[in-house]
């Protein structure tokens, strides 16, 4: 779906996620799926959702002076992996969640046998979008696979654990989310920023600030679990603490874990900084994603 905008700054996130939504929808509605398959896939994908990583891949694009139309389809490739981990994250297996987005999860739904495979062609479609990037394809699909692996490593940590002898709990939990969250936060920004050919220096800039907000999402992510309702959130709370697992209110307390958000806000400013009016669009969704409430 294009944009047909050389100044994607111009439009507001309300009509970019328009945009989104459309390719998304696009990308499952012209592949020829078995029928189960793809309503499965349409429900993982379509759900709703923040659109935080697409959003992102489109804005650290026009960051770095690009043409948001050669980053639209990393954007959805990012989503859809990102929709895939959710979907398996859901399964009796991993989390064993009922509850997704204000629904029910893709396997209480379909049927565990559907909902793995739907994960499984949300996975595969994806690189067939990010090898379809008229810019850096191969940078894209290379960030792509190598942040989907380091996803899943972070879920093996928080699931089953296997840390470094020597890791302390704060480290073991940094290490986690820095995988299982951070890792396809920082890979949207980057993904954005090949799509627009970014020099170097502004490539490390929106590295260390897609790894700045990645970290910063989760604790945001980890305080509104103990502090929100399922209702609200649309998803299980507490369900981390009632299952012993690490979170930073748990591990360094409420009031360090929000003074932290404050603090990772403002380095992520500093990173900014230098990019001029072009980033502006990030540091409203900073600032959003350090302040939502859900």
């Amino acid at each position: 779906m294009m944009l047909e905008l050389k100044s994607p700054q111009l439009l507001t996130d309300t009509e970019l996620l328009a945009h989104i939504e459309g390719a998304l929808t696009q990308v499952i509605a012209t592949r020829s799926l078995a029928a189960k398959l793809k309503e499965a896939t349409q429900y993982a994908l379509l759900g709703g959702g923040k659109r935080v990583r697409p959003l992102l891949c489109l804005h650290c694009c026009a960051a770095a002076n690009g043409n948001m139309d050669h980053a639209m389809p990393a954007a959805v490739a990012i989503e859809m992996i990102h929709a895939f981990s959710l979907v398996h994250d859901d399964l009796p297996a991993l989390d064993n969640d009922d509850l997704r987005r204000g629904r029910a999860t893709t396997h209480v739904a379909f049927g565990e046998a559907l909902a793995i495979l739907a994960g499984d062609a949300l996975l595969s479609i994806a690189f067939e979008q990010a090898l379809s990037c008229v810019i850096g394809a191969a940078h894209i699909a290379h960030e792509l696979a190598s942040a989907t692996t380091e996803m899943i490593s972070g879920q093996v940590l928080d699931t089953l654990g296997g840390f470094p002898k020597d890791f302390n709990p704060a480290q073991q939990l940094e290490l986690i989310h820095r995988q299982k969250t951070g890792a396809l936060i920082r890979a949207a920004c980057r993904m954005g920023a090949f799509a627009a050919a970014a020099n170097a220096d502004t490539l490390d800039r929106l590295t260390r600030w897609g790894e700045t907000m990645g970290l910063m999402f989760q604790v945001v992510d980890d305080i509104l679990d103990e502090t929100q309702s399922s209702q609200h959130l649309g998803k299980s709370a507490g369900k981390d603490a009632a299952q012993g697992k690490m979170t930073y209110p748990k591990i360094h307390g409420l009031a360090w874990s929000r003074d932290h958000v404050k603090e990772l806000l403002e380095h992520s400013e500093q990173l900014l900084k230098p990019l001029g009016a072009p980033a502006q669009p990030l540091r409203t969704m900073a600032q959003a994603l350090a302040t939502r409430t859900k």
